[in-house]
């Protein structure tokens, strides 16, 4: 599986790009509008991640966002705030959160591996939901194929008051449930929603997972949705917990992190 990972990314890395949009900042109310439902995920006032309404009190965002980057163990979901289309240090909505559960195969690694980018998902719910009229939550589909032009609203490290979106970037390949694209993101990206514009009103196809310099060539790594969100459902509904951290063989290894962020910089073949 390393070894089939590593030879495909590196043989992407060496293709020639797509022609990419680049990222923009939404900086006004007017520019936001549309946009609401992509938030910023404040983690206890010590990181931050992107989160995306799927329905009026859930969030989409990455499963090792709920984790503590140094010891490995589960945050408690009820330190977490979701500001809702946040901007000029302003929401349209903040609510607290209520719990959140991850894949149930996901495990921490203070290294990531494939397998941690796999299941790299997770839902939060809100202690309220939001039905302000203004913010409309988004549709889910299933994952593009190679090829596909997707695009991306995020906030990061150095663009944190405001969302940015990038309208056109591309999957350049999937590999093992793993999709590997062209888009930019950066520390705090985590949990961003990837869009498919395929059918008007965009609609969320993955969530992004981490950063990775591939042979020189920067690419982004999003989390596979299909036949997840109805088992992270039911576990909200069961009312199970976040599973405890631990440890893993790592087939990604780590270039950089920044533990204020929730966003990996990773690299392939480690």
């Amino acid at each position: 599986m390393r070894k089939t990972l590593s030879a495909a990314l590196i043989f992407l890395a060496s293709m020639g790009q797509a022609q990419d949009s680049g990222l923009r900042s939404l900086e006004s109310r007017d520019a936001t509008r549309g946009w609401e439902a992509v938030g910023y995920l404040d983690i206890g006032g010590r990181g931050f991640c992107t989160g995306a309404l799927i329905a009026e009190d859930l969030v989409l965002t990455a499963a090792h966002c709920l984790f503590d980057k140094t010891t490995g163990a589960a945050i408690d979901p009820t330190t977490i705030q979701f500001l809702a289309g946040w901007q000029s240090g302003r929401a349209v909505a903040t609510r607290a959160v209520k719990r959140g559960v991850s894949h149930p195969s996901y495990q921490f690694e203070h290294e990531p591996g494939a397998d941690r980018v796999r299941t790299d998902i997770a839902l939060l719910q809100l202690a309220e939901p939001i039905r302000d009229g203004l913010i409309n939550p988004f549709a889910v589909d299933s994952q593009p194929a190679a090829g596909a032009d997707v695009g991306v609203v995020s906030y990061a490290h150095d663009r944190a008051t405001a969302p940015s979106i990038q309208r056109t970037c591309r999957v350049k390949d999937k590999i093992s449930a793993v999709l590997v694209m062209s888009c930019d993101v950066d520390y705090g990206s985590s949990g961003a929603p990837v869009f498919s514009f395929d059918f008007g009103r965009p609609r969320i196809v993955s969530v992004v997972s981490a950063k990775a310099n591939l042979d020189g060539a920067k690419v982004s790594l999003g989390t596979d949705l299909a036949g997840t969100l109805p088992q992270l459902k039911q576990r909200l509904r069961a009312e199970i917990g976040l599973p405890q951290g631990s440890t893993g063989a790592a087939r990604i290894s780590t270039i950089g992190e920044r533990r204020q962020t929730g966003a990996k910089f990773v690299r392939a073949g480690g």
